[in-house]
């Protein structure tokens, strides 16, 4: 078996021109042009890079974005202030604060003090908190790309019995709640593995859709996973590679070259989750204006 690789780049591509077609609708209605803010604190490539990808992004879906870059000395005080003048900003409609923050920034309290309104990450504790109540206002991003790439790919996961390696707040935890809610989208029984659950073979082999999203290269492999199996890799890490120009390259959570044999369909690194993640706060900024 060779699995069907999930292209992330081209469905995202796909969506936002949908996101496109709804941010005109939504102006030609009498609205303000969506706006996202995202705030950039050090120079991080990943995070950088990251960031870039979201205002090309909101610039082909034909919203307005713009970046605070900040140093990587930066307060905690001075990020919190720029956080407080963007919730007061009518013009902003989404705000982003890029983590990981430097070690004097506090990012639970940055991440608190956003407007849940305008919370388009979706981690305000206001926003988990509908997310657990089973009425999400804002959806995590990385989560509802994942329950994207599932649906457009026909993998509705209903039904289905769902392991999820991770349980960060970022993924795996949010994404458990998504998929194991009554409706449409979800209805599945979900597992959720991490690095300390004895026997973790054990239990990922028993996943018709595996999502792993723990950070660590390659700790999935080909034994691992149920034959037929949907693999969604959300991990991303550089490791070492003196083939390449710039010594090192990215890599999943998934041993890509063996998994592909066994899994029915697997999502790429890069080029899988990541822009489908990037896509889905585009997509929240404009929920967040009311579109």
């Amino acid at each position: 078996m060779s699995a069907r690789i999930i292209d992330g780049a081209a469905m995202a591509s796909e969506v936002r021109a949908e996101i496109a077609e709804r941010v005109r609708a939504h102006m030609a209605a009498g609205h303000r042009r969506p706006k996202l803010v995202a705030v950039l604190v050090g120079d991080d490539p990943g995070s950088q890079s990251y960031v870039k990808s979201k205002t090309q992004g909101c610039a082909e879906a034909g919203m307005d974005s713009d970046t605070i870059r900040l140093p990587a000395e930066t307060s905690h005080d001075r990020v919190l202030a720029e956080v407080q003048r963007l919730n007061e900003d009518a013009s902003v409609t989404g705000i982003l604060v890029q983590l990981p923050l430097p070690p004097q920034v506090d990012e639970q309290v940055i991440v608190r003090a956003i407007d849940p309104r305008k919370d388009v990450d979706g981690l305000h504790p206001y926003n988990l908190g509908l997310l657990m109540e089973g009425s999400p206002y804002t959806v995590p991003a990385t989560p509802l790309g994942v329950q994207q790439m599932l649906l457009r790919t026909g993998n509705d996961p209903a039904g289905a019995r769902v392991v999820i390696v991770g349980r960060s707040m970022l993924v795996g935890r949010p994404l458990s709640v998504l998929l194991s809610q009554r409706g449409a989208g979800a209805n599945a029984t979900v597992t959720i593995a991490h690095t300390g659950t004895r026997d973790l073979g054990v239990v990922t082999r028993e996943a018709e859709i595996l999502v792993v999203a723990a950070g660590v290269p390659g700790m999935v492999d080909a034994s691992m996973v149920r034959p037929g199996a949907v693999v969604i890799d959300v991990g991303v890490n550089r490791i070492a590679d003196a083939s390449r120009k710039s010594g090192s390259r990215l890599v999943g959570d998934v041993d890509y070259a063996s998994v592909s044999e066994v899994a029915s369909a697997i999502t790429p690194v890069p080029g899988g989750v990541g822009p489908m993640t990037v896509t889905m706060v585009i997509s929240n900024t404009l929920r967040a204006a009311g579109g």
